[in-house]
């Protein structure tokens, strides 16, 4: 997928087009969107085309338990035309943007939904609004993030790893805590993969980072202190703790730019969020958020290491 150019006016009337809308009418799903369930899918995909030879594969995970719901919605209503906005301007070439939904396999309907990756608008914007919003959740302070973690890790194939060894990128939103470890028969049931054994969640977080730049993004300093240690523990200066939910895309985007090393500096950066929209309180929220990346060089390529042990441990149905 990704074919067709992206329109910033184009995204901007979109949304213009729902001003005012309550979310409930852009957000219409009652389940899983049948062309979103994870089930027997091979791989979603991010190539280069004549359009686009350069493409730079981006996911988006987004919690949709509870309150978390929020964000997809603010994406769809308010911010991702911002988002693509700060990209362009910091010359980031040929993004693909995918979303997914997470749940909680233990208690939702839809613990996983996952789209295509994107290059138009149009779209991009398709796949986010198809998204059920299931706001479920099994209360026991843990989400199935590692099932998603899992999907994008082995059902992906993104042309700039496979040609020009360039890892893509993963912003996933939480407040929680992964589970521990990823059931064989969970794998089984939401995504058919026929797995030997229960996977642990480091073992998926090496595997992803084969493949992707990930991102946790906690949207506010209150439920920062539930979930924070132990997603540092897995991904380090990776965890990006926001003041604010609407911060999401600013401090995405500005998390690409600063890796890929397109701005000079947090001032520089801080100019094209302004350029974008953003305010001078959200410019100062989004680059204290996204300080601790500027401590030390961050790696962009493909990650070294062993042969993938994921592949060894699993039959695709």
């Amino acid at each position: 997928m990704g074919y067709g150019q992206y329109s910033q006016q184009a995204h901007d009337a979109l949304l213009d087009g729902r001003s005012g809308a309550a979310p409930e009418a852009v957000f219409r799903q009652t389940a899983c969107h049948p062309l979103m369930d994870p089930k027997g899918v091979k791989l979603r995909e991010s190539r280069d085309s004549a359009e686009h030879p350069q493409s730079l594969a981006i996911a988006f995970a987004l919690d949709v338990t509870g309150s978390m719901g929020g964000i997809p919605r603010q994406l769809a209503l308010s911010t991702l035309p911002k988002f693509m906005r700060v990209l362009a301007d910091c010359a980031v070439q040929d993004p693909q943007v995918l979303f997914c939904a997470v749940g909680d396999a233990t208690s939702d309907r839809a613990p996983l939904q996952v789209g295509q990756f994107e290059s138009t608008a149009e779209l991009m914007d398709q796949w986010l609004t198809w998204s059920y919003l299931e706001a479920g959740g099994g209360g026991t302070g843990m989400e199935s993030y590692e099932l998603a973690l899992y999907f994008l890790a082995l059902h992906t194939e993104m042309d700039c790893l496979e040609k020009r060894k360039k890892r893509g990128y993963l912003f996933m939103t939480g407040d929680e805590l992964p589970y521990p470890s990823l059931s064989r028969h969970v794998v089984e049931s939401v995504i058919g993969d026929r797995l030997d054994g229960d996977l642990k969640v480091q073992e998926i977080v090496a595997e992803l980072q084969r493949h992707f730049v990930p991102f946790f993004l906690v949207p506010d300093q209150a439920r920062r202190v539930r979930c924070e240690r132990a997603w540092r523990d897995l991904l380090g200066d990776h965890v990006l703790c926001l003041d604010e939910p609407e911060d999401v895309c600013f401090a995405a985007a500005g998390a690409i730019a600063l890796c890929e090393r397109l701005v000079p500096d947090l001032g520089a950066l801080g100019t094209k969020l302004a350029t974008a929209g953003a305010t001078r309180e959200q410019v100062k929220r989004t680059l204290r958020a996204l300080l601790p990346l500027t401590a030390r060089a961050v790696q962009t390529g493909a990650a070294p290491g062993a042969p993938s042990l994921l592949k060894r441990l699993f039959k695709r149905t």
